[in-house]
């Protein structure tokens, strides 16, 4: 890739980073539809995605929780059968566009219903384990398959069933994220075994992105903003996967 589109891809992953950081998401969808439009070739972009992924849900993590906004008691049942998962999807390499199209037209319906009528803030209901179970290991399988670290469907999910409060919501999918993208990278580097030279440049971006937005996400922006960015968020992971 010339220096001047390495540059101008690591300052669309530096946005997308930020953007994606501040609903407590790493942005995997928007790295993919970023590489995607530079001309990255598919074998290349999964695996930078999810190291991508991995950078950015690991300072989120990390701020999410120094705000106090993480519940173990409700993480624990979806990461538990997430990794092995995510591993396996991350290994396999199937030709799945139908698949995501309907994927991606959930998220667009979900990204309409935060900006039409975004759901009030109410007493969490926590999923009985058997449903955390089952929606743990459904959606680190997709995250595996997807390149991707499975929080863009987990959130929406738990906030519209109103499985914890938003911010908490976003605390767990930004740690569930960086287990299954850490699960989902083991298993392309096993099958693959390789990864690009060049992504070194688009990990510090990530980074610089991802600090600033997981810092305003856990301790400054309101409930209600964090709604509508995750609207936003949710309409970019949709078309990435309708048109990509």
């Amino acid at each position: 890739m010339p220096p001047e589109s390495t540059g101008l891809l690591a300052l669309a992953v530096l946005v997308v980073a930020f953007l994606y950081s501040c609903v407590g998401h790493a942005g995997a969808s928007g790295y993919i539809a970023a590489m995607t439009l530079f001309g990255m070739a598919p074998k290349e972009i999964k695996p930078v995605a999810l190291a991508l992924n991995i950078a950015v849900a690991a300072i989120g993590s990390y701020q999410f929780w120094r705000a106090g906004h993480f519940s173990w008691r409700l993480f624990w049942p979806f990461a538990v059968l997430a990794a092995p998962f995510a591993f396996l999807g991350g290994w396999l390499n199937l030709p799945a566009q139908v698949f995501k199209v309907l994927v991606g037209v959930v998220l667009l319906f979900s990204a309409l219903r935060f900006l039409v009528d975004p759901p009030p803030e109410a007493e969490p209901t926590p999923p009985s384990l058997p449903v955390s179970f089952g929606v743990g290991a459904g959606l680190g399988l997709l995250a595996g398959l997807t390149g991707t670290g499975g929080g863009i469907f987990l959130t929406p999910l738990a906030i519209f069933r109103r499985w914890g409060l938003t911010k908490t919501v976003s605390g767990i999918s930004v740690l569930f994220i960086l287990v299954n993208s850490l699960s989902g990278l083991a298993g392309n580097l096993r099958a693959t075994k390789s990864f690009p030279g060049f992504a070194w440049i688009l990990l510090a971006a990530a980074v610089l992105g991802g600090t600033a937005g997981s810092y305003l996400g856990s301790a400054r922006l309101p409930h209600a903003a964090i709604k509508r960015l995750l609207a936003i968020v949710l309409a970019i992971a949709g078309l990435k996967l309708i048109f990509a």
